[in-house]
Protein backbone atom coordinates (compact mmCIF):
# COMPACT_ATOMS: atom_id res chain seq x y z
CA UNK A 1 0.00 0.00 0.00
CA UNK A 2 2.06 3.05 -0.95
CA UNK A 3 5.21 4.29 0.72
CA UNK A 4 6.30 7.69 1.94
CA UNK A 5 4.37 10.38 3.75
CA UNK A 6 0.93 11.39 2.63
CA UNK A 7 0.28 15.05 1.99
CA UNK A 8 -2.30 16.04 4.59
CA UNK A 9 -4.25 19.29 4.22
CA UNK A 10 -2.94 22.24 6.24
CA UNK A 11 -6.42 23.01 7.50
CA UNK A 12 -9.90 24.28 6.71
CA UNK A 13 -11.80 27.17 8.18
CA UNK A 14 -15.07 26.46 9.94
CA UNK A 15 -16.84 28.44 7.22
CA UNK A 16 -15.28 26.24 4.51
CA UNK A 17 -16.38 23.08 6.30
CA UNK A 18 -19.90 24.43 6.79
CA UNK A 19 -20.19 25.24 3.09
CA UNK A 20 -18.70 21.95 1.90
CA UNK A 21 -20.95 19.76 4.04
CA UNK A 22 -24.09 21.93 4.07
CA UNK A 23 -23.91 22.64 7.80
CA UNK A 24 -25.10 25.70 9.68
CA UNK A 25 -22.28 27.76 11.14
CA UNK A 26 -22.58 29.34 14.58
CA UNK A 27 -19.62 31.36 15.82
CA UNK A 28 -16.26 32.20 14.29
CA UNK A 29 -16.14 31.14 10.64
CA UNK A 30 -12.42 31.97 10.47
CA UNK A 31 -11.51 29.31 13.06
CA UNK A 32 -9.00 26.94 11.46
CA UNK A 33 -9.39 23.17 11.79
CA UNK A 34 -6.28 21.05 11.11
CA UNK A 35 -7.49 17.71 12.43
CA UNK A 36 -9.99 15.94 14.66
CA UNK A 37 -10.03 14.87 18.31
CA UNK A 38 -12.34 14.00 21.18
CA UNK A 39 -14.01 16.75 23.18
CA UNK A 40 -11.78 16.08 26.18
CA UNK A 41 -8.49 16.05 24.26
CA UNK A 42 -9.10 18.52 21.43
CA UNK A 43 -6.57 21.31 21.01
CA UNK A 44 -7.32 24.77 19.59
CA UNK A 45 -6.88 23.57 15.98
CA UNK A 46 -9.02 20.41 16.23
CA UNK A 47 -12.61 19.60 15.35
CA UNK A 48 -14.70 17.48 17.70
CA UNK A 49 -18.34 16.44 17.92
CA UNK A 50 -21.11 16.06 20.48
CA UNK A 51 -23.58 13.32 19.65
CA UNK A 52 -24.15 11.51 22.94
CA UNK A 53 -25.71 13.68 25.69
CA UNK A 54 -23.57 11.88 28.27
CA UNK A 55 -20.56 13.88 27.07
CA UNK A 56 -22.21 17.27 27.21
CA UNK A 57 -20.41 18.07 30.48
CA UNK A 58 -17.12 18.05 28.52
CA UNK A 59 -18.32 20.72 26.10
CA UNK A 60 -17.76 23.75 28.34
CA UNK A 61 -14.10 22.87 28.99
CA UNK A 62 -13.23 21.67 25.47
CA UNK A 63 -10.50 23.63 23.65
CA UNK A 64 -11.72 22.51 20.21
CA UNK A 65 -11.64 25.02 17.36
CA UNK A 66 -15.13 23.89 16.39
CA UNK A 67 -17.62 21.27 17.50
CA UNK A 68 -20.21 19.48 15.38
CA UNK A 69 -23.48 19.24 17.29
CA UNK A 70 -27.23 19.47 17.05
CA UNK A 71 -28.85 22.90 17.10
CA UNK A 72 -30.51 22.30 20.49
CA UNK A 73 -27.16 21.37 22.04
CA UNK A 74 -25.56 24.63 20.93
CA UNK A 75 -27.75 26.80 23.16
CA UNK A 76 -25.48 28.62 25.57
CA UNK A 77 -22.28 27.38 23.90
CA UNK A 78 -19.82 30.23 23.39
CA UNK A 79 -17.50 28.48 20.96
CA UNK A 80 -17.77 27.77 17.24
CA UNK A 81 -20.34 25.15 16.30
CA UNK A 82 -21.25 23.35 13.10
CA UNK A 83 -24.89 22.37 13.39
CA UNK A 84 -26.00 19.03 11.94
CA UNK A 85 -29.06 16.81 12.17
CA UNK A 86 -26.71 13.87 12.82
CA UNK A 87 -23.42 15.12 14.29
CA UNK A 88 -21.68 11.74 14.12
CA UNK A 89 -22.34 11.37 10.38
CA UNK A 90 -21.19 14.93 9.70
CA UNK A 91 -18.06 14.39 11.81
CA UNK A 92 -17.23 11.20 9.91
CA UNK A 93 -17.43 13.01 6.58
CA UNK A 94 -15.22 15.85 7.80
CA UNK A 95 -12.70 13.48 9.41
CA UNK A 96 -12.20 11.79 6.04
CA UNK A 97 -10.60 15.02 4.79
CA UNK A 98 -7.72 14.42 7.19
CA UNK A 99 -7.20 10.76 6.28
CA UNK A 100 -6.82 10.63 2.49
CA UNK A 101 -5.94 7.26 0.92
CA UNK A 102 -2.39 6.66 -0.28
CA UNK A 103 -1.85 7.60 -3.92
CA UNK A 104 -2.39 4.81 -6.42
CA UNK A 105 0.82 3.38 -7.90
CA UNK A 106 -0.26 1.38 -10.95
CA UNK A 107 1.83 -1.59 -11.94
CA UNK A 108 2.90 -5.05 -10.81
CA UNK A 109 5.78 -5.37 -8.35
CA UNK A 110 8.74 -7.38 -9.57
CA UNK A 111 8.32 -9.95 -6.79
CA UNK A 112 4.67 -10.65 -7.59
CA UNK A 113 3.74 -13.84 -9.44
CA UNK A 114 0.96 -13.49 -12.01
CA UNK A 115 -0.40 -16.45 -13.96
CA UNK A 116 -0.22 -15.90 -17.74
CA UNK A 117 -3.98 -16.39 -18.04
CA UNK A 118 -4.79 -13.75 -15.41
CA UNK A 119 -5.84 -10.25 -16.46
CA UNK A 120 -4.53 -7.29 -14.48
CA UNK A 121 -5.74 -3.87 -15.57
CA UNK A 122 -2.87 -1.47 -16.32
CA UNK A 123 -4.33 0.96 -13.76
CA UNK A 124 -4.30 -1.63 -10.96
CA UNK A 125 -1.62 -1.82 -8.27
CA UNK A 126 -0.15 -5.21 -7.32
CA UNK A 127 2.35 -4.96 -4.47
CA UNK A 128 5.24 -7.14 -3.34
CA UNK A 129 5.00 -10.90 -2.88
CA UNK A 130 1.47 -11.22 -4.27
CA UNK A 131 0.22 -14.25 -6.17
CA UNK A 132 -2.43 -13.94 -8.89
CA UNK A 133 -3.93 -17.27 -10.01
CA UNK A 134 -5.21 -18.63 -13.28
CA UNK A 135 -8.00 -16.71 -15.00
CA UNK A 136 -8.16 -14.15 -12.17
CA UNK A 137 -9.21 -10.61 -13.07
CA UNK A 138 -8.07 -7.42 -11.34
CA UNK A 139 -10.02 -4.26 -12.21
CA UNK A 140 -8.85 -0.70 -12.79
CA UNK A 141 -7.82 1.22 -9.70
CA UNK A 142 -7.73 -1.90 -7.52
CA UNK A 143 -4.95 -2.21 -4.94
CA UNK A 144 -3.63 -5.66 -4.09
CA UNK A 145 -1.51 -5.07 -1.01
CA UNK A 146 1.63 -6.93 0.06
CA UNK A 147 1.41 -10.67 0.45
CA UNK A 148 -2.10 -11.11 -0.96
CA UNK A 149 -3.11 -14.35 -2.70
CA UNK A 150 -5.73 -14.17 -5.44
CA UNK A 151 -6.76 -17.70 -6.36
CA UNK A 152 -8.00 -19.19 -9.58
CA UNK A 153 -11.14 -17.72 -11.17
CA UNK A 154 -11.35 -14.83 -8.73
CA UNK A 155 -12.46 -11.33 -9.72
CA UNK A 156 -11.50 -8.08 -7.98
CA UNK A 157 -13.64 -5.15 -9.10
CA UNK A 158 -12.68 -1.57 -9.84
CA UNK A 159 -11.37 0.45 -6.93
CA UNK A 160 -11.16 -2.45 -4.48
CA UNK A 161 -8.47 -2.35 -1.79
CA UNK A 162 -7.03 -5.54 -0.31
CA UNK A 163 -4.85 -4.06 2.42
CA UNK A 164 -2.34 -6.88 3.02
CA UNK A 165 -2.17 -10.68 3.34
CA UNK A 166 -5.73 -11.13 2.09
CA UNK A 167 -6.54 -14.53 0.58
CA UNK A 168 -9.21 -15.10 -2.05
CA UNK A 169 -9.11 -18.87 -2.32
CA UNK A 170 -11.16 -19.58 -5.42
CA UNK A 171 -14.30 -18.44 -7.22
CA UNK A 172 -14.54 -15.18 -5.26
CA UNK A 173 -16.04 -12.14 -6.96
CA UNK A 174 -15.66 -8.72 -5.39
CA UNK A 175 -17.78 -5.83 -6.63
CA UNK A 176 -16.50 -2.29 -6.89
CA UNK A 177 -14.80 -0.38 -4.06
CA UNK A 178 -14.68 -3.32 -1.65
CA UNK A 179 -12.26 -2.86 1.26
CA UNK A 180 -10.73 -6.02 2.76
CA UNK A 181 -8.49 -5.77 5.81
CA UNK A 182 -5.40 -7.87 6.58
CA UNK A 183 -5.68 -11.58 7.20
CA UNK A 184 -9.20 -12.02 5.81
CA UNK A 185 -9.86 -15.29 3.97
CA UNK A 186 -12.67 -15.43 1.43
CA UNK A 187 -13.66 -18.55 -0.47
CA UNK A 188 -12.22 -21.30 1.73
CA UNK A 189 -14.10 -24.59 1.95
CA UNK A 190 -17.38 -24.51 3.81
CA UNK A 191 -17.87 -26.93 6.70
CA UNK A 192 -19.58 -29.65 4.66
CA UNK A 193 -19.37 -33.18 6.10
CA UNK A 194 -21.36 -36.39 5.79
CA UNK A 195 -21.12 -39.40 8.14
CA UNK A 196 -20.38 -42.67 6.36
CA UNK A 197 -19.98 -45.88 8.37
CA UNK A 198 -18.65 -44.06 11.39
CA UNK A 199 -16.29 -41.77 9.52
CA UNK A 200 -16.69 -38.25 8.12
CA UNK A 201 -16.42 -37.71 4.40
CA UNK A 202 -15.99 -34.29 2.89
CA UNK A 203 -18.76 -32.75 0.81
CA UNK A 204 -17.18 -30.87 -2.13
CA UNK A 205 -17.75 -27.12 -1.95
CA UNK A 206 -18.43 -26.16 -5.55
CA UNK A 207 -19.96 -22.71 -5.09
CA UNK A 208 -18.23 -19.38 -4.71
CA UNK A 209 -18.43 -16.09 -2.82
CA UNK A 210 -20.04 -12.95 -4.23
CA UNK A 211 -19.44 -9.61 -2.49
CA UNK A 212 -21.47 -6.56 -3.52
CA UNK A 213 -20.23 -3.03 -4.15
CA UNK A 214 -18.91 -0.87 -1.29
CA UNK A 215 -18.60 -3.68 1.26
CA UNK A 216 -15.97 -3.79 4.01
CA UNK A 217 -14.51 -7.01 5.40
CA UNK A 218 -12.63 -6.82 8.71
CA UNK A 219 -9.25 -8.27 9.66
CA UNK A 220 -9.08 -12.06 10.01
CA UNK A 221 -12.72 -12.45 9.01
CA UNK A 222 -13.55 -15.62 7.07
CA UNK A 223 -16.28 -16.12 4.48
CA UNK A 224 -16.70 -19.68 3.20
CA UNK A 225 -17.67 -20.45 -0.36
CA UNK A 226 -20.96 -22.21 -0.99
CA UNK A 227 -21.47 -25.94 -1.26
CA UNK A 228 -23.42 -25.67 -4.53
CA UNK A 229 -24.70 -22.10 -4.77
CA UNK A 230 -22.72 -18.99 -3.79
CA UNK A 231 -22.32 -17.31 -0.44
CA UNK A 232 -23.59 -13.77 -1.08
CA UNK A 233 -23.18 -10.37 0.58
CA UNK A 234 -25.30 -7.53 -0.77
CA UNK A 235 -24.02 -4.02 -1.35
CA UNK A 236 -22.63 -1.93 1.52
CA UNK A 237 -22.44 -4.82 3.99
CA UNK A 238 -19.95 -4.08 6.78
CA UNK A 239 -18.25 -6.92 8.67
CA UNK A 240 -15.99 -6.25 11.64
CA UNK A 241 -12.89 -8.26 12.58
CA UNK A 242 -12.83 -12.01 13.27
CA UNK A 243 -16.28 -12.83 11.97
CA UNK A 244 -17.20 -16.25 10.59
CA UNK A 245 -19.68 -16.47 7.70
CA UNK A 246 -20.59 -20.05 6.81
CA UNK A 247 -21.25 -21.52 3.40
CA UNK A 248 -24.35 -20.50 1.44
CA UNK A 249 -25.13 -17.65 3.84
CA UNK A 250 -26.88 -14.65 2.29
CA UNK A 251 -26.63 -11.20 3.90
CA UNK A 252 -28.78 -8.33 2.65
CA UNK A 253 -27.61 -4.84 1.70
CA UNK A 254 -26.47 -2.34 4.35
CA UNK A 255 -26.30 -4.89 7.17
CA UNK A 256 -23.47 -4.49 9.72
CA UNK A 257 -22.01 -7.10 12.05
CA UNK A 258 -19.67 -6.47 15.00
CA UNK A 259 -16.55 -8.45 15.88
CA UNK A 260 -16.53 -12.19 16.58
CA UNK A 261 -20.10 -12.75 15.39
CA UNK A 262 -20.75 -16.06 13.62
CA UNK A 263 -23.35 -17.14 11.09
CA UNK A 264 -23.79 -20.85 10.38
CA UNK A 265 -24.35 -22.29 6.94
CA UNK A 266 -27.36 -21.46 4.78
CA UNK A 267 -28.71 -18.78 7.11
CA UNK A 268 -30.31 -15.73 5.47
CA UNK A 269 -30.03 -12.27 7.01
CA UNK A 270 -32.05 -9.35 5.65
CA UNK A 271 -31.11 -5.78 4.80
CA UNK A 272 -30.35 -3.00 7.31
CA UNK A 273 -29.76 -5.48 10.14
CA UNK A 274 -27.34 -4.89 13.03
CA UNK A 275 -25.66 -7.86 14.70
CA UNK A 276 -23.77 -7.25 17.95
CA UNK A 277 -20.37 -8.60 18.89
CA UNK A 278 -20.00 -12.34 19.51
CA UNK A 279 -23.64 -13.00 18.54
CA UNK A 280 -24.40 -16.29 16.83
CA UNK A 281 -27.01 -17.22 14.23
CA UNK A 282 -27.74 -20.90 13.68
CA UNK A 283 -27.83 -22.46 10.25
CA UNK A 284 -30.80 -22.47 7.85
CA UNK A 285 -32.58 -19.70 9.77
CA UNK A 286 -34.08 -16.54 8.29
CA UNK A 287 -33.74 -13.06 9.78
CA UNK A 288 -35.95 -10.43 8.19
CA UNK A 289 -34.97 -6.85 7.34
CA UNK A 290 -34.23 -4.23 10.03
CA UNK A 291 -33.51 -6.56 12.93
CA UNK A 292 -31.07 -5.66 15.71
CA UNK A 293 -29.46 -8.56 17.57
CA UNK A 294 -27.63 -7.46 20.70
CA UNK A 295 -24.15 -8.64 21.67
CA UNK A 296 -23.61 -12.23 22.85
CA UNK A 297 -27.09 -13.30 21.75
CA UNK A 298 -27.76 -16.70 20.17
CA UNK A 299 -30.43 -16.82 17.47
CA UNK A 300 -32.03 -20.29 17.57
CA UNK A 301 -35.15 -19.64 15.49
CA UNK A 302 -36.09 -17.51 12.50
CA UNK A 303 -36.99 -13.87 13.10
CA UNK A 304 -39.85 -12.63 10.95
CA UNK A 305 -40.68 -9.28 12.55
CA UNK A 306 -38.35 -6.22 12.62
CA UNK A 307 -37.17 -5.16 16.06
CA UNK A 308 -34.49 -5.64 18.71
CA UNK A 309 -33.76 -9.13 20.02
CA UNK A 310 -31.58 -10.38 22.88
CA UNK A 311 -30.73 -13.59 24.70
CA UNK A 312 -28.47 -14.70 27.55
CA UNK A 313 -28.24 -13.56 31.16
CA UNK A 314 -26.61 -10.38 32.48
CA UNK A 315 -23.33 -10.46 34.37
CA UNK A 316 -23.58 -11.01 38.13
CA UNK A 317 -21.44 -12.23 41.01
CA UNK A 318 -20.46 -15.86 40.54
CA UNK A 319 -22.12 -17.05 43.75
CA UNK A 320 -25.42 -15.41 42.75
CA UNK A 321 -25.13 -16.80 39.22
CA UNK A 322 -24.67 -20.34 40.59
CA UNK A 323 -27.81 -20.03 42.69
CA UNK A 324 -29.81 -18.74 39.76
CA UNK A 325 -28.43 -21.46 37.48
CA UNK A 326 -29.56 -24.10 39.97
CA UNK A 327 -33.02 -22.56 40.08
CA UNK A 328 -33.17 -22.39 36.31
CA UNK A 329 -32.92 -26.20 36.19
CA UNK A 330 -35.98 -26.35 38.45
CA UNK A 331 -38.15 -24.01 36.33
CA UNK A 332 -39.99 -26.80 34.52
CA UNK A 333 -40.92 -28.54 37.78
CA UNK A 334 -42.01 -25.24 39.35
CA UNK A 335 -44.10 -24.34 36.30
CA UNK A 336 -45.90 -27.69 36.46
CA UNK A 337 -46.66 -27.17 40.14
CA UNK A 338 -48.03 -23.67 39.51
CA UNK A 339 -50.22 -24.96 36.69
CA UNK A 340 -51.48 -27.73 38.93
CA UNK A 341 -52.41 -25.24 41.68
CA UNK A 342 -54.48 -23.27 39.19
CA UNK A 343 -56.57 -26.23 38.08
CA UNK A 344 -60.10 -26.75 39.41
CA UNK A 345 -61.66 -30.17 40.09
CA UNK A 346 -63.69 -29.76 36.89
CA UNK A 347 -60.46 -29.21 34.98
CA UNK A 348 -59.19 -32.51 36.39
CA UNK A 349 -62.39 -34.27 35.23
CA UNK A 350 -62.04 -32.79 31.75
Amino acid sequence: MGTGNRDLPAGFTAAELAHRFALQLKGDGAAVVAGVATLANAGPDRLSFLSNPRYRAQLADSQAAAVVMRAQDSEGYAGTALLAADPYVAFAKIAALFDPPPPLRPGVHASAVVDPSARVDPQAQVDAFCSIGARAQIGAGAVIGPGCVIGDDCEVGEGCVLVARVTLVRRVRLGRRVLVHPGAVLGADGFGLAMDAGHWIKVPQQGGVVIGDDCEIGANTTIDRGAIEDTVLGEDVRLDNQIQIGHNVRIGAHTAMAGCAAVAGSATIGSYCLVGGAAGILGHLEVCDRVMITAMSLVTHSIREPGEYSSGTPLMANREWRRNAARFRQLDTLARRVNALGKTPRDEED
